[in-house]
């Protein structure tokens, strides 16, 4: 994987490694009691497959600090980010604002746009012709470790 490093958030691009599909248990994985082990039917999965829908505009982002952990963003999940993808009210974007790469909620309304985070200690940002502004990709996936 190549990195690149913008102030706040490092970028990963997708690698995709051929053969490196895992096996997929195409069940169901019970939450409540098990199910016998017979009624497993085994398959591949590639998670390349699953969560890049085009391999040239995706790139995965870390995600810094707290300001999104009521959309499920915590510190250190891995962000799958579509540049391809059309920003849309409500979307998580990543945006580019005034020198920093940022996560947000896309808030748009008549000839506004406001950054909204999921974290109500962290103020809502108004963008304004002032700001340096880029809306750089949505997120597509999040990757978390359990």
């Amino acid at each position: 994987m190549k990195t690149q490093t913008p102030r706040s958030l490092i970028f990963f691009t997708p690698e995709t490694i051929e053969g490196a599909a895992a096996p997929l248990f195409d069940a169901g994985i019970s939450a409540g009691f098990p199910s016998p082990a017979d009624d497993f039917k085994e398959q591949r999965l590639s998670l390349d497959e699953e969560l890049v829908k085009n391999k040239e505009a995706t790139f995965y982002a870390r995600v810094s600090g707290q300001s999104m952990i009521g959309a499920g963003l915590e510190d250190n999940d891995l962000l799958v980010i579509d540049r391809s993808l059309e920003p849309e009210n409500n979307k998580i974007a990543v945006c580019f604002l005034d020198g920093e790469f940022t996560v947000k909620r896309l808030r748009v309304s008549a000839d506004e746009i406001w950054l909204q985070p999921e974290n109500p200690n962290y103020p809502i940002i108004n963008i304004t012709e002032d700001n340096n502004f880029l809306i750089w990709g949505i997120v597509t996936n999040v990757i978390k470790k359990v």
